[in-house]
């Protein structure tokens, strides 16, 4: 699997980074042959497909029926390394069978109970953040429906080592999460309140939970790695998704700081020479 951001419960009727219904970010897993037998016991469903390669080494599929859902895509730079473009066809096709697996037993179980069946759905469109002469850092932004009030999306991000030839979630090149946040100091806070006033204007704050007001660690969020001089990584995002800083409705909250000498001396000697101070 990559590595992707799973979101805290943060009331009864959430499950993973679900909310309000009991949806989950991981949809359960499935064999082949597990997916095989649930196959063989509905009806094919009607469905339309496609799948487009161009420009060339990009990649998208997109796949719907009565069933669900589905949709997966990667750019150039990504499909154009092939250990990497294996690595994303395989994640592909276990998203797809988790999904299957899924949407068939929520329908067999909406006509055992007599309540409606809504398609369940997966999609996850990767992106390109900063593409350096040895590195490739990429984010996965996902969005799942498995059952309930409403669905969920999260954030993923995969540091492709094109000399080593394997990639790995952006929060490894650090020591720790806390390391990184300790480094970040009150950026972290202060940029997080200036967004959240952005959205929070004229509400009251007592209409909020107490949690939805305090600062958030970083072992809440995901991070990524990008770059402004296209030869090393001198910026670090992070990514606070639904229910971490605040509530379903306000979406995702994306922050962006330089890379300055505290963080640097947080990442790992292994990939130092990869980082740079941004000016």
């Amino acid at each position: 699997m990559l590595f992707r951001r799973i979101l805290p419960l943060l009331c009864l009727t959430l499950a993973a980074c679900r909310g309000g219904g009991g949806d989950s970010t991981s949809a359960p897993s499935a064999t082949p042959s597990a997916t095989a037998a649930a196959t063989a016991d509905r009806p094919t469903p009607t469905a339309s497909a496609s799948a487009t390669a161009t420009p060339a080494g990009a990649n998208s599929v997109k796949e719907q029926n009565d069933l669900y859902s589905f949709s997966y895509s990667w750019p150039a730079a990504a499909g154009n390394i092939p250990a990497l473009a294996r690595r994303l066809e395989d994640e592909l096709e276990q998203h797809k069978q988790e999904l299957v697996v899924s949407a068939q037993k929520g329908k067999q179980e909406s006509d055992s109970n007599g309540f409606p069946f809504n398609p369940h759905y997966y999609s996850e469109d990767w992106k390109v953040v900063a593409n350096l002469p040895h590195w490739l850092s990429l984010t996965g932004k996902f969005s799942t429906y498995t059952g309930g009030a409403h669905g969920n999306y999260g954030l993923e991000t995969l540091v492709w080592d094109k000399k080593v030839g394997r990639g790995f979630g952006a929060i490894e090149m650090f020591s720790s999460a806390k390391a990184l946040g300790d480094a970040l100091g009150h950026n972290v806070c202060k940029a997080l309140d200036r967004e959240r006033a952005k959205k929070r204007k004229g509400m009251p704050k007592g209409q909020l939970l107490d949690e939805f007001q305090k600062c958030v660690g970083l072992d809440q969020a995901t991070v990524l790695v990008g770059s402004s001089n296209g030869k090393t990584f001198n910026r670090v995002g992070v990514w606070f998704g639904p229910y971490v800083a605040g509530p379903y409705s306000e979406g995702a909250y994306e922050l962006n700081f330089p890379v300055d000498k505290a963080v640097l001396e947080t990442v790992k000697p292994a990939y130092r020479d990869a980082f740079s101070a941004a000016r």
